[in-house]
């Protein structure tokens, strides 16, 4: 079993083995995007030879919510382009925060991808522990990659709207609380406020510390004070489908298994006048 966080010692010592590939998956927040060039950033130091998994442009397009699952024959092409190799160990990071390395790697995961593991820390991290950061593009050969979805790892409004009325599973909200409570306006513009009826909330970053999870102990008393029982399923929402993929992890790593993601999640059921909403 790939361990799912690894430290920037044991990155760094193991860098340069041919089996291991390390991918830049930093993603600004909502509303940065108007003050800060996520690009350009990579470009001014990311780990060496790391390319830049960008969630914004992996993702589907033609959908009107942001950061949809894109389909898996796009996906396998952005990765070969990108040079990454599915069989290989591969070991994604972000800014630090934790924000947008887990959304990596849960796509990867969902795409066939066995091995992958996120960097304890992130760039803050690598850069405090003494290590060399690369500046410019990041160019490498072509990679082997054919994806293979797991559907079963997402769950559509009509499966949400159901549960949310009928009970069978947990649905836990990421949003930070005061958004779920509906005490101030989305930062995606046009949403309503609120939450999915039934819904529980557990804040991402009340999971996180340092750019990893908080110790097992602490993140049972986060979901236990939340509601949420362990031993039945859930599925996990957000804003768009991103840090969501935080409970997922911290789920993931208590031996919770049925954990899926509502991908369009509140940029989709708050966006719509005709669906129930709890304030």
């Amino acid at each position: 079993m790939t361990a799912m966080f690894v430290s920037a010692d044991w990155l760094k010592e193991h860098y340069t083995e041919e089996t291991l590939q390390v991918l830049d998956a930093r993603m600004l927040p909502p509303g940065q995007e108007a003050v800060r060039d996520v690009q350009a950033e990579y470009l001014a130091g990311h780990l060496p030879n790391a390319p830049f998994f960008n969630i914004e442009a992996l993702s589907d397009h033609t959908s009107a919510y942001p950061h949809m699952m894109p389909r898996a024959e796009s996906f396998a092409v952005a990765m070969r382009e990108l040079g990454v190799s599915q069989d290989k160990h591969l070991v994604v990071y972000d800014e630090g925060n934790l924000f947008s390395a887990p959304r990596a790697w849960w796509m990867l995961r969902a795409f066939g991808c066995e091995n992958v593991s996120i960097l304890a820390g992130g760039l803050q991290g690598w850069k405090a522990a003494g290590f060399d950061v690369a500046t410019g593009p990041v160019s490498l050969p072509e990679g082997e990659f054919e994806a293979t979805y797991d559907g079963a790892q997402v769950k559509r409004l009509t499966d949400v709207l159901l549960i949310s009325h009928e009970g069978g599973a947990q649905i836990v909200d990421a949003r930070a609380a005061n958004r779920f409570n509906a005490e101030v306006d989305e930062p995606r513009p046009g949403l309503l406020r609120g939450h999915i009826p039934n819904s529980l909330n557990v804040p991402w970053n009340s999971l996180v510390v340092n750019g990893e999870l908080k110790p097992a102990a602490e993140l049972r008393d986060l979901f236990a004070q939340a509601g949420v029982k362990l031993d039945q399923p859930v599925i996990a929402s957000c804003g768009s489908g991103v840090t969501a993929v935080v409970v997922i992890l911290a789920l993931t790593s208590l031996g919770v298994r049925d954990v899926t993601l509502y991908d369009g999640s509140w940029g989709e059921w708050g966006s719509r006048d005709d669906l129930p909403i709890e304030k």
